[in-house]
């Protein structure tokens, strides 16, 4: 029987902690349409000043589990492992790492999510490839990773489907960034997906969505909670203060993948930053697998094997399998280009200082990369290029990022706010690594 929706939201409100029966049922209830969007709004609402303690983090991850179905993948004998970023701009990580750890024997069940304000979502990305299917039930799920190893999916209805309808609306009631229930969404995610272990690439910086203080809270949150349930765990905190790799977008940062993993395509330097992260994750994925006795270790067998093509192979392999027609992959101009564009130049001689992620993140928006509500239709070739990162010397002039969009309205918006974000200083300015700190189960 549903409780009143209305007392849980009140007690919550009020700053008392709820008990396992009123966070499940209440759950419950929304998945099955009894608690509306507005009850369930509230509850966030009251969740994100209030917050909730760990015992209640538990049962908020238990109940969205519990509403559909969890993965068992022990008939799939290798190593599981997956890797989950709380997002940022630019953060295309997950297109590569997923093929490469793949390439090790490593089983890789990844279930992804959509951009959430300002950052990018790895689902919206993988669209962007023609016929490239993110709806797989379970059951195709588990065929393609006994297949390949790797399968990239979204939230269907039979995992966490009450993650699922609660993460789109946190996105449009300002209720993101909030540690419970950012733990809750993406933990539930990696239990119910049936992994093992789990490397949590959290954001620090202008693009990230939480503050600095609460990156180490979060962490401890994540790692916390996987261990409950019996995953192993570690936590990456990684800079954010800059878009990560040259291409904000959809399609762009495809095309930005598909040339780091294609030995046989020039890769930009613009994508050392990128290739740094990526080769991080893999390498701690492949730690906590046990399959490298240290993140070094696999760091450098990471590298190894990008540079052999059968990371780009498995990539085509998993397109291929999920629908994607893999012809643009191996062809990748001729993808359709938007029908508008501009340059974005320095508007004096010296070096760039700053590429401000949230500029960029929300300039993306504008462009149409990303949502503004649930039902928005995402542009999938609109996007931004960057051409110079920061640490660059720049002439007044210079070309900084172009943008591509769908109307010469949304790149004015968006060149707007990417003025603002960008900053060029008479001072020389250090590269700065993305790899900021490492915690794991033993600092908690």
């Amino acid at each position: 029987m549903l409780m009143n929706p209305v007392e849980i939201i009140r007690k919550k409100r009020d700053g008392y902690e709820l008990s396992e029966y009123e966070i499940k049922n209440f759950i419950r209830g929304y998945v099955n349409g009894e608690v509306s969007d507005y009850q369930m709004s509230a509850l966030l609402m009251a969740i994100y000043f209030r917050g909730l303690g760990n015992e209640e983090t538990k049962f908020l991850t238990e109940a969205y589990i519990e509403s559909g179905r969890k993965l068992n993948l022990s008939k799939l004998n290798k190593p599981k492992v997956d890797k989950h970023s709380t997002g940022g701009v630019g953060d295309k990580t997950s297109l590569i790492l997923a093929p490469l750890v793949a390439c090790f024997d490593v089983i890789v069940p990844m279930i992804s999510g959509r951009g959430l304000g300002h950052t990018g979502g790895t689902l919206d990305k993988l669209e962007s490839i023609p016929g490239f299917r993110t709806d797989l039930s379970a059951d195709e799920f588990i065929k393609n990773l006994e297949s390949i190893n790797v399968c990239m999916i979204g939230q269907t209805d039979e995992l966490t489907p009450a993650d699922r309808k609660i993460y789109a609306l946190r996105d449009v009631t300002g209720t993101v960034e909030n540690i419970s229930l950012i733990t809750a969404s993406i933990a539930s995610k990696k239990i119910a997906e049936g992994t093992e272990a789990v490397v949590y690439d959290i954001k620090c910086g202008s693009g990230a969505n939480l503050s600095e203080d609460k990156l180490d809270e979060l962490a401890r949150n994540l790692i916390r909670t996987s261990n409950e349930f019996g995953q192993k765990a570690l936590a990456v905190i990684t800079d954010m203060d800059s878009p990560l790799g040259y291409s904000v977008g959809n399609w762009v940062e495809v095309k930005e993948c598909v040339e780091i993993m294609n030995p046989k395509l020039p890769v930009t330097g613009l994508s050392l930053d990128l290739l740094e992260v990526t080769l991080f994750l893999a390498g701690a994925m492949l730690h906590l697998a046990g399959e490298a006795q240290s993140i070094e270790d696999g760091i450098k067998w990471s590298g190894d094997k990008l540079l052999s093509g059968e990371v780009f192979s498995k990539f085509c392999e998993m397109v291929k399998l999920q629908g994607g027609d893999v012809e643009y992959i191996h062809d990748l101009n001729i993808y359709p280009s938007s029908e508008y564009s501009r340059t974005i130049c320095a508007d004096s001689d010296g070096y760039l200082a700053r590429l401000d992620a949230l500029s960029f993140g929300k300039a993306a928006v504008e462009l149409g990369c990303g949502r503004k509500k649930t039902d928005d239709t995402v542009d999938h070739k609109a996007g931004i290029l960057i051409r110079k990162k920061p640490g660059y010397e720049v002439k007044k002039g210079d070309v900084i990022s172009e943008i591509y969009g769908s109307s010469e309205d949304k790149l004015d918006i968006a060149q707007r706010l990417l003025n603002e974000g960008i900053g060029i200083s008479p001072n020389p300015v250090s590269f700065k690594s993305k790899i900021l700190k490492v915690i794991d189960s033993k600092d908690i």
